[in-house]
């Protein structure tokens, strides 16, 4: 599920993580929270364009609970693209939490903090 959702994040079109996005979901970043389908896709689409060309990874995943209904996970993430014309890398951690809808993972809970 984690590695769709990163997939997905990857691509750079919004429609590909509305795709595995539960329609409560909520994103904690370190400098906003988004709440509304709305301001997910802002935040995403504004990161995109900041970041040209930015991959998306997670490190050092640790599932640290999962049954059948929900499943949470803890990691590294890392970006790296280019800002302003000039190579760009940063690191955070990371918490995301999924359930199960319909038979489907779907991410209801990100949580981004900046290591730098």
């Amino acid at each position: 599920m984690l590695e769709r959702y990163i997939a997905a994040t990857n691509t750079h079109d919004f429609s590909e993580v509305a795709k595995l996005l539960h329609e409560g979901a909520v994103y904690w970043f370190s400098d906003r929270t988004c709440i509304s389908r709305a301001e997910i896709q802002a935040y995403f689409e504004h990161a995109w364009d900041v970041v040209q060309d930015e991959v998306y990874s997670a490190l050092d995943v640790q599932w640290i609970a999962v049954d059948e209904h929900a499943a949470t996970c803890i990691y590294t993430y890392h970006y790296e693209g280019w800002i302003n014309g000039r190579q760009a890398s940063g690191k955070g951690r990371a918490t995301n939490v999924f359930v199960k809808q319909e038979g489907v993972w779907k991410l209801i809970h990100e949580h981004l903090s900046s290591l730098e």
